[in-house]
């Protein structure tokens, strides 16, 4: 699993456009942490509803297939940007500089083709699902109440261009390393050990 690094900031252009896609990653986290939250009231609602009055949430699984996108898919690019997600360190972990800039740019490059084919698929497929001139522009929906599924389906290839732009971001910030020499480059996770982590967690305690 990758060690959740941090991010330098600086007044170039390449850092500029960093913090403010971060504020759009964020606030599409925040969007994923609602939903998670509402999953729960609904949760609540129909089990609550299924004891006491004998009538569960009509729609209750329809509504969990709307939402499960919003919890899965907002919050990659905001785990990319810190680095968040698992991938295997054994290697990486024992790289510094160029070697490790290099790896990081192949590496990101590859994730940048493969989430390119799947937002071309995941936009064909919410394109196949969107129809205006259909009742509720849905040409398709869930079972039970009849919930329209092309939110759901739309919301995937949104995180996907989110996170092209971020991938995009992170493999400049790469080469530029590459070039200049840096050890700490702008807009990219900088590799942290165990004891840096445990520092960062250690402050993060003592300041509440």
């Amino acid at each position: 699993m990758a060690a959740t690094g941090s991010v330098r900031t600086d007044g170039t252009l390449l850092s500029r456009l960093d913090q403010f896609l971060y504020k759009i990653e964020t606030v599409f986290c925040l969007i994923g942490g609602l939903a998670v939250f509402s999953l729960m009231i609904l949760a609540v609602i129909s089990v609550t509803g299924r004891h006491l009055f004998n009538q569960p949430l009509s729609g209750y699984v329809d509504w969990i297939e709307i939402i499960m996108p919003v919890i899965a898919f907002l919050g990659i690019s905001f785990s990319q940007r810190l680095g968040g997600h698992i991938r295997m360190d054994i290697l990486i972990m024992n790289l510094k500089g160029r070697p490790l800039w290099i790896v990081e740019l192949i590496s990101s490059i590859i994730i940048l083709i493969l989430i390119l084919l799947l937002l071309w698929g995941s936009w064909a497929h919410f394109l196949r699902s969107f129809d205006m001139s259909a009742p509720l522009w849905s040409r398709d929906s869930s079972v039970d109440i009849g919930l329209p599924i092309w939110p759901a389906k739309l919301i995937v290839p949104l995180a996907f261009f989110i996170l092209v732009m971020r991938l995009v971001l992170q493999i400049w910030g790469y080469a530029r390393a590459i070039y200049e020499g840096s050890d700490e480059p702008v807009a990219v996770p900088l590799p942290e050990g165990a004891a840096e982590l445990a520092a960062a967690e250690a402050k993060i305690v003592s300041e509440k």
